[in-house]
């Protein structure tokens, strides 16, 4: 019962904000502009609470929370119900949606994923900035020996670093994924930049690609399907410091680079843990990077009890730097940006049928998602709400027709021609748009029951 209702009442949450940022977005836009604005519900349906402002607009909760809306006073809403006109005032009269400027109009409209995407970028750099930078890199296990290279004098090797795929950097596994994600169904030569041992730049290779990842099955691990195994490891970047532990009392500080311990070269984090589990209470020689100059500082290996009762070296650091708040928001941004655009680049995949489309998820499986992260802790179920927020952002831009890119679609239409299209043409093109939003919707429904199946 209880796991029921953090799953109903993590989605009911997520999807409230997600809405209401959205919502609000095209709000104020519309209170900037002097449009008045008669309701601004959170939910669809039947209205369970509501209360007005001093400015005449209703905010209400409606009993379905899948979506809300703004409802804007216009000249056809005027003309269909003459008994609106007599709740407004000649101000609110004079200043309808439509009577408005082009350019206000596309504003108000393109200010609900705006909204959406500002949400992104805010959560973005909050996680960011409370959580430490891992300082990752993709390292090279194995290479399949069906792995065709571009040319002949071009090899990966164990070991090797990936540090980016045709320019884009790699910084973890969700980069890795994404990046050849994009390349499903293509056809070609992907270019890989790599770091190898001894070699002290940069260097590129190329894989030749035939109707890459062409299925679903290919595309749950897409650097496998590629020929490439990876480990994720972290630099040996000082992060956090335990007081009063080895590592502190030597003199170590944060943003150290280890590069040595004793007579042990170290190039990822796990090697420090190997080098020291086997070394306690002995005295050595630590070679760190700091500002820049390579330093020695004597370090007395600490010790612990294993579950054997065997005493293991310790030092007390953990792995990780700490970003400022600049370098977080630059992050959130860029992440919203990164993601926005593989929501595109995915979505056209879809529809050319080189991703499949169980990648789609409902209100099922938003919900399933919602109650997964809340129980995993704060900042899994912020992440989620981030991602959700910009595909909001990207689906409410596509044209089609009731949503926002549909409508900024016919306002550049009507700029084009110098006036509106006719009545009938639109109440056909929003039926139509309608009927393929609600089939998109049906559809992520039952892609979402036939999971359980």
């Amino acid at each position: 019962m209880t796991t029921t209702i953090i799953y109903i009442g993590s989605f009911i949450a997520l999807l409230s904000v997600l809405v209401a940022i959205h919502e609000y977005g095209h709000f104020i836009f519309a209170r900037i502009f002097n449009v008045h604005v008669q309701r601004f519900s959170i939910g669809m349906g039947p209205v369970i609470y509501k209360r007005l402002d001093k400015y005449g607009t209703e905010f209400a909760l409606s009993a379905f929370p899948l979506g809300g809306y703004v409802s804007m006073i216009t000249n056809k809403l005027i003309e269909v119900e003459p008994s609106v006109k007599e709740q407004l005032t000649d101000d609110q009269i004079k200043n309808t949606f439509d009577s408005k400027p082009k350019w206000q109009r596309a504003l108000i409209m393109f200010a609900g994923p705006l909204a959406n995407f500002l949400l992104s970028i805010v959560i973005f750099s909050l996680i960011f900035f409370n959580t430490p930078d891992p300082q990752t890199t993709a390292v090279v296990n194995k290479v399949s020996e069906s792995i065709t290279m571009a040319s002949t004098d071009q090899l990966i090797l164990p070991g090797d670093e990936i540090h980016a795929i045709n320019t884009s950097v790699i910084t973890d596994q969700k980069d890795m994924s994404l990046e050849l994600l994009s390349f499903a169904g293509y056809t070609g030569e992907l270019n890989l930049t790599l770091k190898r041992s001894g070699i002290g730049e940069y260097f590129d290779v190329g894989v030749l690609v035939n109707n890459f990842l062409p299925n679903s099955e290919s595309q749950s691990n897409p650097l496998e399907s590629l020929g490439i195994n990876v480990d994720y490891k972290m630099r040996p970047i000082v992060g956090g410091i335990e007081k009063s532990g080895p590592a502190y009392i030597a003199g170590i500080r944060s943003n150290d680079q280890i590069t040595k311990i004793g007579n042990t070269e170290i190039k990822y984090a796990s090697d420090i843990r190997e080098s020291v589990i086997s070394k306690p209470n002995e005295n050595v020689l630590v070679d760190v990077y700091r500002d820049n100059r390579l330093m020695q500082i004597p370090l007395n290996i600490g010790s612990i009890k294993n579950q054997n009762g065997e005493d293991i070296g310790v030092i007390g650091i953990s792995f990780g730097t700490q970003r400022s708040v600049i370098e977080s928001f630059m992050k959130g941004v860029y992440e919203t940006y990164n993601l926005s655009v593989k929501t595109l680049q995915f979505i056209g995949k879809m529809l050319s049928g080189n991703m499949g489309t169980d990648n789609l998820s409902g209100p099922i499986g938003i919900a399933q998602m919602a109650g997964d992260t809340a129980q995993a802790g704060f900042i899994p179920f912020m992440y989620l709400m981030a991602l959700l927020s910009i595909s909001l952002g990207v689906l409410n831009l596509l044209p089609i027709p009731v949503l926002d890119g549909g409508q900024l679609t016919l306002l550049g239409i009507e700029a084009v021609r110098g006036k509106p299209l006719a009545e009938k043409t639109e109440n056909f093109i929003y039926t139509g748009g309608a009927l393929i939003v609600g089939a998109l919707m049906i559809f992520a429904v039952f892609n979402d029951v036939s999971r359980f199946f």
